[in-house]
């Protein structure tokens, strides 16, 4: 061996030997790679966003945590299902939106007619009477109480909902590799495919003009869009996350929002 191989060789060892005296072992490659996996989690919302290919408008709303009824109003789309790659969709209520909401509103409030007081109430003659306000109606009973629902999968909870987190928008549900996922309610499958970055194999289903509810990491997806589940009904086999930890990440959206599942589920 040359003097210089020789130079070269007592170089490396040395090296080796002082990274082996600082105390920072190798990171390992599977660590690596989970820390680089995108999560599951609600982003903000850009103005604008250019439709790709195997988009829905559902999953475009479920990806920016907005009601897709909203999206297909300020885009003013006549259907929820006509939507085309490379489409530039608003993510944001025109402007003046708001301003004229609040004086479509006044204008309802002045043109309803004057109801005077019980007599009970009226006052003295020559005083001038004063109007009674009347109270908002209440909103019409919703769907919502008629839907049985139930848990999606049977096991343990790795992690709970926690509001206003955007990382942590649902339930992270423990169990086995292949185990039944079931529909929490019945309703029409609006998306089933992996096209959303953190969720794999993803499944939402719409209940009703508010609440949609979300299946993702699925081993395998037993259900197609347009399809009609019942409450129960199997609609996948679960599989395993980014860190390969066998598991459910469930969530409910209402008007777009992650709320809290346990406040719809029964109790276990």
């Amino acid at each position: 061996m040359g003097r210089r191989n020789i130079r070269v060789l007592i170089a490396i060892v040395a090296a080796l030997f002082l990274y082996a005296c600082s105390g920072n072992p190798p990171v390992p490659v599977e660590e690596r790679g989970v820390r680089n996996q995108a999560r599951h989690r609600v982003f903000p919302a850009p103005d604008v966003y250019v439709v790709k290919r195997g988009d829905t408008l559902y999953a475009i709303a479920f990806r920016f945590g907005l009601d897709y009824g909203d999206i297909a109003r300020w885009n003013q789309l006549r259907s929820t299902d006509l939507i085309q790659i490379g489409q530039r969709l608003k993510l944001k209520p025109p402007a003046g939106a708001a301003r004229r909401g609040q004086q479509a509103a006044r204008n309802r409030a002045a043109s309803r007619p004057y109801e005077p007081p019980p007599a009970a109430q009226q006052q003295a003659p020559g005083n001038v009477p004063t109007p009674v306000v009347r109270p908002p109606a209440k909103p019409a009973a919703t769907s919502t109480s008629k839907l049985a629902w139930q848990w999606p999968a049977k096991g343990h909870i790795i992690q709970a909902f926690r509001a206003n987190d955007p990382t942590r928008p649902g339930l992270d549900i423990g169990g086995t590799e292949g185990q039944a996922i079931r529909a929490a309610a019945g309703g029409s499958v609006v998306y089933s495919g992996s096209g959303l970055i953190g969720y794999g194999e993803l499944i939402i289903i719409k209940h009703n003009d508010r609440l949609l509810s979300a299946y993702a990491h699925n081993r395998k997806r037993l259900v197609k869009e347009n399809d009609q589940v019942k409450a129960g009904q199997k609609i996948a086999e679960m599989g395993r996350n980014g860190s390969n930890r066998v598991m459910l990440h469930f969530e409910i959206r209402e008007n777009g929002s992650p709320v809290d599942p346990k406040a719809y589920l029964p109790r276990q």
